[in-house]
């Protein structure tokens, strides 16, 4: 089989395609032979040594993936050769075959598309999570989602408006996005310029939860925009810095700043983990959610993809096919 490996960090230049045997499942482990591959900003930072994950080298990249089950370790239930499954790795996924534990392959929802299910976990458990448990986003409230335009942002448009919330989407600039407002966003707001608080003020006066994974100068703009009790969700520092937060403003709005990690929060509550994972399902498997994928690359130029998230071309998400 075919796989995608990291011998040295650096840039997506520093990938290499490698011909090895493919794995075979022990106890309590599957073998899927994938037909789709999600590519996420954080598999950049993980390349570059950027990421608070930093695997031991030379290790194959990939956060996520689809394909089919095709062999069960001893005492795997549930799961079969033939089965259609989204799966989640740390990292190992940019490769034709891999093994993984039974509870980190997932049965897709009838009618859900390879590619679809390849980019779907990471983003939407992040969005649900982060405006769920996070944010604690009720009916009626506004919701101010940040990086609108990528995989995350978009999910969490998405996720907000099945929530009940008005949701004002930000991104650059207006034209990345057209995809936010066809997946129900209300609002458009472009943070190209700097200052936004006044577009946010005008539109619905405030906002209740803010949901953000740029950081830096947007983080600091959105506290100008808080309704009282307001909740900020830190999801990450896509602008290449951390926020400063003004701890004054969140005293005088009675405001909450939360960090958010959705793959360490499943693991350390595995009962929520899995209660978020089948709300989620169920509303794909309805039609209520989509990945918007933008970029389509085959395995081998999975660099390409990766050039393509760090120049912030993409909108939504970028999928790997054979």
């Amino acid at each position: 089989m075919r796989a995608i490996v990291c011998r040295e960090l650096g840039g997506p230049e520093m990938l290499r395609l490698e011909e090895r045997d493919p794995p075979s499942p022990g106890p309590g482990q599957v073998s899927v032979a994938l037909e789709a591959w999600g590519v996420n900003f954080v598999d950049v930072l993980m390349l570059a040594g950027g990421y608070q994950h930093k695997p031991e080298l030379p290790f194959i990249p990939g956060l996520e993936a689809a394909g089919r089950v095709v062999e069960s370790g001893a005492g795997v239930t549930g799961l079969a050769p033939g089965d259609a499954v989204m799966i989640s790795m740390r990292p190992g996924a940019f490769a034709e075959q891999v093994v993984v534990p039974s509870t980190s392959a997932v049965k897709m929802p009838v009618g859900m598309a390879m590619e679809q299910a390849a980019c779907f976990r990471s983003a939407f458990q992040t969005a649900y999570h982060g405006l769920v448990q996070g944010g604690r986003l009720q009916a009626g409230e506004a919701a101010l989602i940040h990086g609108a335009s990528g995989g995350t942002g978009l999910a969490a448009v998405q996720v907000a408006k099945l929530l009940g919330a008005t949701v004002v989407a930000t991104a650059r600039n207006l034209e990345r996005l057209v995809a936010a407002q066809a997946l129900g966003a209300d609002h458009l707001v472009s943070y190209g310029e700097g200052r936004f608080r006044d577009q946010v003020r005008a539109l619905v006066g405030g906002v209740d939860v803010v949901f953000d994974p740029v950081g830096g100068d947007v983080f600091d703009e959105s506290m100008r925009c808080l309704n009282w009790g307001a909740r900020l969700v830190v999801v990450g520092f896509s602008s290449g810095r951390p926020a400063t937060a003004r701890t004054n403003h969140v005293l005088i709005k009675g405001a909450s700043v939360i960090g958010i990690r959705a793959g360490e929060f499943a693991r350390r509550n595995s009962q929520l983990g899995r209660q978020n994972q089948a709300v989620l399902l169920n509303w794909a498997g309805e039609g209520l959610i989509k990945s918007h994928i933008s970029h389509r690359y085959p395995l081998a130029e999975v660099a390409s993809a990766m050039r393509a998230i760090r120049q912030r071309d993409v909108i939504g998400r970028v999928v790997l096919h054979p």
